[in-house]
């Protein structure tokens, strides 16, 4: 089942980042995106999880074009479907690790998953504030955050910038464990190709077109 699909995306800030852009993901499908910085990999990833609205270009999630959505659609898709993992955390600073695990339970109804804590090695974390945390362990609340809603779609920027190379392939087998077993798609935004490579596609943004080179 097609779980999204763009068709001619073109996006522009001071300059044009890339053009007649084509992509289509499917459940238990992996993506990744590689290229320079400043190419434009982030905001076709903002694009897609529709944070931000093409220039030109159609965006399909689930089948339905996003520019047809309401509002309260939209807000209902990202809610309970869409799982975003940023470079930045975003965690609650005053809770602790678990009360921001427990919001995302409330908003999306899902319970909490303790062997997907224990897999991302953060149970003795769970106690303590996001702020006494490392940026490593802060990386897999948020990871742990995200997928406790159990989206449909995976978008991940840079997931795994503040772990450690065994960590972080670590982290990368839980997502694709997570996509088989949820029949979710992951679309990944990252500079270490290693790790893209893990992926079942890979496409470079370059000279604002986005090549398959996987």
């Amino acid at each position: 089942m097609n779980l999204l699909s763009v068709n001619n995306l073109t996006h522009s800030f001071e300059y044009q980042l890339f053009s007649n852009l084509s992509l289509s993901l499917n459940e238990g499908q992996s993506i990744a995106i590689i290229g320079i910085s400043g190419s434009g990999k982030s905001t076709i990833l903002h694009i897609l999880s529709t944070l931000l609205q093409p220039d030109e270009g159609d965006v399909m999630l689930f089948g339905k074009s996003v520019s047809s959505m309401s509002k309260k659609e939209l807000m209902q898709i990202r809610r309970e479907k869409l799982g975003i993992v940023f470079q930045s955390h975003y965690l609650f600073k005053g809770f602790s690790a678990y009360e921001n695990l427990e919001v995302s339970q409330i908003l999306s109804q899902k319970n909490i998953d303790h062997n997907l804590i224990e897999r991302l090695q953060i149970s003795d974390s769970m106690q303590q504030k996001v702020t006494n945390l490392s940026g490593g362990q802060q990386q897999r609340v948020s990871i742990a955050r995200v997928l406790v809603k159990q989206p449909k779609i995976i978008f991940a920027d840079e997931p795994t910038g503040n772990l450690d190379k065994k960590t972080a392939t670590e982290v990368m087998d839980i997502f694709f464990n997570y996509c088989k077993i949820q029949k979710a798609g992951m679309l990944l935004v990252t500079h270490d190709e290693k790790l893209a490579y893990m992926c079942d596609d890979v496409y470079r943004l370059e000279n604002r077109e986005l090549i398959k080179v996987k």
